[in-house]
């Protein structure tokens, strides 16, 4: 992949803190990650937006339905590890 150098300021406390955190991986892959990270929340804000002017504002009980909804996919999700960890341990044994 092609890269580019650029200028960049940042505050010099924050880059202390994200110097220490990128250690390992290098403040370049750290920064690189989080600007990909910041780029697709904004496309996603983007999409949101343009779902409430085609569709309108999300109501109470669309929002409470679709966290129940979520938290049966976590559940079966959940119920999938477990019965997999089971076979595996299983099979190990």
């Amino acid at each position: 992949m092609a890269t580019k150098k650029v200028t960049v300021t940042i505050p010099e406390d924050l880059l202390d803190e994200i110097r220490a955190e990128a250690a390992e991986r290098g403040l370049s892959a750290y920064v690189a990650e989080a600007l990909r990270f910041k780029r697709d929340r904004d496309r996603l804000l983007e999409l949101v937006d343009w779902l409430r002017e085609e569709h309108g504002p999300v109501t109470d009980d669309e929002r409470a339905a679709a966290l129940d909804e979520l938290e049966e996919i976590d559940s079966e999700h959940e119920r999938r590890r477990r019965n997999a960890g089971r076979r595996g341990a299983g099979e190990a044994a």
